[in-house]
């Protein structure tokens, strides 16, 4: 089984009644919804206002891959715990940053940049290009996905060139942008993925939804140490040992 925790702020539901309607239960509670339908996936939430932002030590050694939703609260999250999932990460922990999460505090000191980006809120319509269909994140997927509604995020994007690009989003106002991308940081695997504004149903969005669970089996842990350690090694070549019996 794969353990995975999905982390919202949670802010947006309670203040804003188009995302209550859309999301009675959060954002998180919609993503684990489609997610716990999988036989091979375990489900967890968790949110700012559980204590230790509901990202403990032992919820994080506890998980496989972590999916982060953010926007409005980026700097509420302690510096401490986003140092916690940094490191969680690059110990093995994947890591599923959505949406406005690009500037989240975890994936900011993951990529090593500012993340910024350029942006609309004016309904526009997006498509979703498929750049391959050889990976296991765009199994399954079409061509490209449509977005009725979704914020618009443009180019340029404040993150180091991906490991792979999958995705380019297209939108009604002609902009672009890299909507879906992946990165390795030491032992761990990160997937950002584009859509998911808050007033918009795209989460509800069959194939959406095949994205996350395909990136959810792509991130999950290959290696999974308590920490990267780079000790002081004795030399293991033959011509070394013989050296050293010379003298």
């Amino acid at each position: 089984m794969i353990k995975v925790t999905v982390w919202n702020e949670f802010v947006h539901e309670k203040t804003n009644p188009k995302c209550k309607e859309l999301y009675p239960n959060g954002i998180h509670g919609a993503i684990a919804d489609f997610l716990s339908r999988e036989e091979d996936i375990t489900v967890r939430t968790a949110t700012l206002d559980d204590p230790e932002c509901g990202l403990t030590d032992e919820v994080l050694a506890d998980t496989d891959v972590l999916i982060w939703w953010g926007h409005a609260a980026h700097a509420k999250v302690p510096d401490e715990i986003a140092a916690r999932v940094k490191n969680a990460v690059q110990n093995g922990m994947g890591f599923i940053p959505l949406h406005s999460s690009h500037a989240s505090k975890p994936f900011v000191m993951l990529m090593g940049t500012a993340g910024n980006l350029s942006w609309r809120e004016s309904k526009d319509f997006e498509r979703l290009w498929v750049l391959t269909h050889a990976h296991p994140i765009t199994a399954h997927i079409p061509d490209y996905i449509e977005l009725e509604h979704e914020e618009t995020y443009a180019e340029p994007f404040g993150i180091p060139d991906p490991d792979e690009l999958l995705m380019i989003g297209w939108f009604s106002g002609g902009e672009v942008f890299r909507s879906a991308c992946t990165f390795k940081r030491n032992n761990g695997r990160i997937f950002y993925f584009q859509p998911g504004h808050e007033t918009f149903p795209t989460y509800y969005n069959e194939h959406v939804q095949k994205v996350i669970i395909n990136a959810v089996r792509w991130a999950k842990p290959l290696c999974r140490t308590e920490k990267i350690e780079f000790p002081c090694i004795k030399p293991t070549n033959f011509l070394s040992e013989i050296l050293n019996k010379d003298e």
